[in-house]
């Protein structure tokens, strides 16, 4: 061996060297990501009883792929809405039902990956499920899609009745035949919720909770949930039968971006 391929190496050596104690890690990667502020917590370390069947984790959702930030089926909250909902939960458990919650704080970065999807108009997947009614070129207009949500404030939660003893609902299998969200309750997706007119993240004006359209057991099902919540401080939105935020906002002004996952709260159990 050459003097000269001797040095060579050791200079390959040593540039090496250098860049893997320069590179970030997995880790060290992971651990730049915004933490959520003390007072967010895990639903269930609140109250362990509420179902929580977290959609944006799974590709059954209006997208149809898991959506960015969610990187566990967990459900993050302010504590006072955390508590409020206990508090919901205690009266109806009396009356034979349990909440459902599907999605309750969301990070900015799942509303810019909504957005990125509402602008790629060739991409309708789930078109025959979620807003088959509805002209994708509309979904900003008619205030399906936002840049921003109330969601990422964490006072805000989308819930739903389950009736005593509650049953599973089957897994949602990528492919499978879509049926409209608005589909009488016995052809849609076999959600476990008592019968709300339409599925959750349903785009259609039948959504609206006071939509004249719903009437009977559909209209006294979203009465009881509305009248639940509403009695503990939290306010629906009106285009949204399963949309309720908790007043006042612990942080009614700030947008966050940690990711849904254990290791962004101070403290779960």
């Amino acid at each position: 061996m050459t003097r000269l391929t001797t040095v060579a190496r050791a200079l390959i050596t040593t540039f090496a060297a250098l860049l893997a104690s320069t590179a970030p890690s997995a880790t060290a990667q992971a651990d730049t990501d915004p933490k959520a502020p003390k007072d967010f917590v895990a639903l269930r370390s609140v109250d362990p009883t509420i179902i929580q069947e977290m959609r944006y984790v799974t590709p059954h959702n209006f997208v149809g792929e898991r959506i960015d930030g969610y990187r566990q089926p967990l459900c993050v909250l302010t504590r006072p809405t955390a508590e409020a909902l206990h508090k919901a939960q205690r009266k109806l458990l009396r009356q034979g039902y349990t909440l459902k919650v599907y999605d309750c704080y969301r990070p900015q970065r799942a509303v810019d990956h909504f957005v990125r999807w509402a602008e790629d108009l060739d991409d309708e997947a789930m078109k025959g499920e979620f807003y088959p009614n509805v002209d994708k070129t509309q979904l900003f207009a008619d205030g399906y899609i936002a840049a921003r949500s109330g969601h990422s404030r964490g006072s805000t939660l989308d819930v739903t009745l389950v009736r005593l003893p509650a049953k599973p609902t089957r897994p949602y299998r990528p492919g499978e035949p879509l049926v409209p969200c608005f589909a009488p309750k016995g052809e849609r997706f076999p959600d476990n919720s008592i019968d709300m007119g339409t599925g959750f993240d349903c785009f259609d004006t039948l959504s609206h909770t006071l939509d004249p359209r719903i009437h009977g057991q559909q209209r006294a099902n979203r009465a009881l949930l509305k009248g639940t919540l509403e009695g503990l401080g939290f306010v629906n939105l009106a285009e949204e039968w399963w949309h309720y935020t908790f007043k006042p906002e612990t942080h009614p002004d700030t947008y966050f971006d940690f990711p849904v996952a254990r290791k962004s709260l101070t403290s779960v159990h």
